[in-house]
C-alpha cells in the first residue's frame, strides 16, 4: 500500500489541573490514497484528537503526521473538515458559505468566473443548486450538512476529514447522506478519513475500520478490512453474510476487546 497519510509514533497530551492527560499513545497508521478510512470507538478514546491532529488542528506531543510526504505542521487547504456542527456563516447564503472557501483557496489565481464556476459544481455534487440563494437558518438540517461538505470538496482537498456530520441527524437523513457521500467519494476518488460511533455507517461507506481501545493513552487496538465489493446498495448488504460478519467483529471488539492489555 502506497503511504498517502502517514501517522508515526504519536502520542497526544493534554495539561490539566492534576498533571499532563495522556490522550493517545503511540499511535501509528497508514492510509492510501482514495480510501475510505472510519475511526471507531467508545466515547474519550480520542478518535476526534486523532482527526484534529491529521487536520492541523493540534500539534502531537510526539511523533510526525505526513500528507503526500510533507509534514503537518498546521491546518491547511489539502485537507478539508467537515465537523458535526455545519458551521455555516448564518448572515451567508448557502453559495456564499462555499464561495468564502473558494476565493480563499484560489481567489489569488483565479477571476470571479471561476471562482463562481467552482463553487456552482460543489454546489451541484451535493444536489443543492436549488437552494443556492437560500440562507443556513431556511434549510434543513440535512442541507446545511450538504452545504459543509460542499464547502469542504470546494477546496478541492487531498484529504476529506469528518467529524461524525451525520451524527445529529435523523436515521432517514443521515441514510440518504451516506448514500450521497458514496456516490461523491466514487466520482472524486477522495481519500476520507471519517470519525463515527455507528457501526453500520462504518461498515456501510469504510474500506478499512480503525478501532481505538478505550482512553487515556487510547491505541489502535485493532484494524479491520472491509472487504465489500463497489458500489455498495444498503438494501443489499442487509441480507450479505459479509457484511453481518464484519459487523460482528466490530461489535465484539467494542463490547468485548477494546480494553487495553496492561504494558
Amino acid at each position: 500500500m502506497k503511504k498517502y497519510v502517514q501517522v508515526e509514533n504519536v502520542q497526544m497530551s493534554f495539561e490539566t489541573r492534576n498533571g499532563a492527560f495522556v490522550a493517545l499513545k503511540d499511535v501509528n497508521l497508514n492510509i492510501a490514497r482514495g480510501e475510505f478510512v472510519t475511526l471507531i470507538g467508545h466515547s474519550g478514546c480520542g478518535k476526534s484528537t486523532l482527526l484534529n491532529l491529521i487536520a492541523g488542528l493540534l500539534m502531537p506531543t510526539d511523533g510526525v503526521l505526513l500528507c503526500a510526504d510533507r509534514e503537518i505542521a498546521g491546518p491547511g487547504p489539502d485537507r478539508g473538515v467537515v465537523f458535526q456542527n455545519h458551521s455555516l456563516l448564518p448572515w451567508l447564503t448557502c453559495f456564499e458559505n462555499v464561495y468564502l472557501a473558494v476565493e480563499r483557496v484560489f481567489g489569488e489565481t483565479e477571476g470571479r468566473a471561476e471562482l463562481n464556476r467552482r463553487t456552482h459544481e460543489a454546489l451541484g455534487l451535493v444536489h443543492l443548486t436549488h437552494a443556492e440563494q437560500k440562507l443556513p437558518n431556511e434549510i434543513s438540517g440535512g442541507m446545511k450538512q450538504r452545504v459543509g461538505i460542499a464547502r469542504a470538496l470546494a477546496m478541492q482537498p487531498k484529504v476529506l476529514l469528518m467529524d461524525e456530520p451525520f451524527g445529529a441527524l435523523d436515521a432517514l437523513t443521515r441514510a440518504h447522506l451516506q448514500d450521497e457521500l458514496m456516490k461523491i467519494v466514487e466520482k472524486t476518488n477522495s481519500t476520507v478519513i471519517m470519525v463515527t460511533h455507528d457501526v453500520d455507517e462504518a461498515v456501510l461507506l469504510s474500506d478499512r475500520i480503525v478501532m481505538m481501545t478505550n482512553g487515556p493513552a487510547a491505541m489502535i487496538g485493532e484494524i479491520l478490512e472491509v472487504d465489500l465489493p463497489r458500489p455498495r446498495n444498503r438494501l443489499a448488504l442487509a441480507s450479505d453474510a459479509g457484511y453481518h460478519r464484519i459487523r460482528g467483529a466490530v461489535l465484539e471488539f467494542l463490547y468485548q476487546k477494546h480494553v487495553k492489555e496492561a504494558a
